[in-house]
């Protein structure tokens, strides 16, 4: 089904849209963000993995609400600029194009990690350019090539699991004891970037069928799936390896089964990352793109990143010039500098999206009071539980791009 005035096609369903949340999230979650979570809360990984969930799910809350309210491409970018005014839509939107685009080097990063260490950053490149490509040619293999990808993966998770569960812990170590509030807040801004995934969601709102009924139902079920599978890895691993054991591990499921007394599954599970990684990558160059269409319609960006593919009625300039960006990314930094300065500029970009959402009126289905304030509480206070570095090249971005709005508006 192609465009009509450059507008998108509505061609996903429930499924669909659950799996493209799913697979943003899963690769992201448990190959990426599970150890350097561990190293900071340390045998609290999983109080840090509630926290997570909670502001998680105050945040899935108000994006549904908005998202059904708005059923466009953008996500809170549009929510922001509709609710709060432009300068707070652009910025979520700014935030939303740079975290992601962070996290998406990130998990390309991780395909490299696990398919070939010594040559990461090639690899990473080249995954950059496969995934490109397969959005390039349409929404709809994209959702088949993520429900695929998905599908693989959570069968290797629950081998996992079992593994972990049923095989030997004499190998689990604990770190020392001095954990504090910090720290475990520190975690839970970690372990946020593996839950933001759902919003891919709702920036496809222009692309979804029936997308006032579907995308809140969407988003809750991705988020109650994914965290699920979190719990259950997680409690599998600190059974094997400890906390201790968790936190220095750069490939730490490959090294649980391993300890866990079945080392023949070891490739199995990195052959798993590899393509939670890619189907996590897959999806979150569709949603940046998304984002990039929405901003280029209102000028924000250049107006030729707004065109439309005639045949394949995707968003192509903007893919392309996302997929180029993605891959210096990847050939330039490293895996753990991305996630916090993702989860910094993401936890910005749903602060907003709270912040709109207790907007609303009871009219327009509004959530209850306490979920989007617990939600921007929230949001502040982990994100500035961060590492420095993390916080203040976050603020670095955000501040650049309000200068780059101010100019707009200048000359505007």
């Amino acid at each position: 089904m192609a465009s009509v005035d450059g507008e998108l096609s509505r061609r996903l369903g429930l499924a669909d849209s659950v799996v493209i949340g799913l697979g943003a999230m899963v690769g992201a979650g448990i190959f990426a963000a599970l150890a350097p979570a561990a190293a900071a809360a340390g045998s609290w990984l999983l109080v840090a993995l509630a926290v997570a969930a909670v502001v998680a799910y105050c945040n899935a809350t108000s994006s549904a609400r908005l998202a059904a309210r708005y059923p466009v491409s953008g996500g809170t970018y549009v929510y922001g600029r509709e609710r709060l005014g432009r300068l707070w839509g652009y910025l979520a939107g700014w935030g939303f194009v740079a975290g992601k685009t962070a996290s998406c080097a990130a998990m390309a990063l991780t395909v490299g990690s696990y398919a070939w260490p010594e040559q990461a950053h090639a690899v990473a490149v080249g995954a950059v350019v496969a995934i490109t490509a397969i959005n390039y040619t349409g929404v709809q293999k994209s959702a088949f090539a993520t429900r695929v990808l998905v599908g693989v993966v959570l069968a290797v998770l629950a081998a996992v699991i079992v593994i972990g569960l049923l095989g030997t812990h004499s190998a689990a170590s604990a770190l020392p004891d001095r954990i504090g509030p910090r720290d475990v807040l520190t975690a839970a801004g970690l372990l946020f970037f593996a839950f933001a995934g759902y919003a891919r969601i709702a920036t496809l709102g222009e692309e979804v069928l029936e997308p006032q009924r579907t995308i809140p139902r969407a988003i809750m079920l991705a988020l109650a799936l994914a965290l699920a599978i979190y719990t259950l890895v997680a409690v599998a691993t600190l059974s094997v390896l400890g906390s201790a054991g968790l936190a220095a591990a750069t490939d730490p499921l490959a090294r649980m089964v391993s300890a866990a007394g079945v080392p023949a599954a070891a490739p199995v599970v990195r052959i798993g990352a590899v393509l939670a990684a890619a189907g996590s990558l897959l999806a979150l160059i569709l949603g940046v793109s998304r984002t990039v269409l929405a901003m280029a319609r209102d000028r924000y960006l250049p107006g030729a990143l707004a065109a439309v593919h005639p045949r394949f009625g995707v968003p192509h300039r903007a893919e392309l010039v996302v997929g180029a960006i993605v891959a210096a990314v990847a050939a330039l930094f490293d895996v753990r500098a991305a996630i916090g300065f993702s989860s910094f500029t993401v936890l910005f970009y749903y602060l907003i999206a709270n912040i709109s959402a207790a907007t609303l009126t009871a009219e327009e289905n509004r959530p209850p009071r306490w979920i989007p304030v617990v939600g921007a509480v929230g949001c502040v206070v982990v994100a500035f539980a961060l590492p420095l570095g993390s916080v203040l090249a976050g603020l670095g971005a955000l501040a650049l791009g309000a200068a780059l709005y101010a100019l707009g508006e200048r000359y505007r």
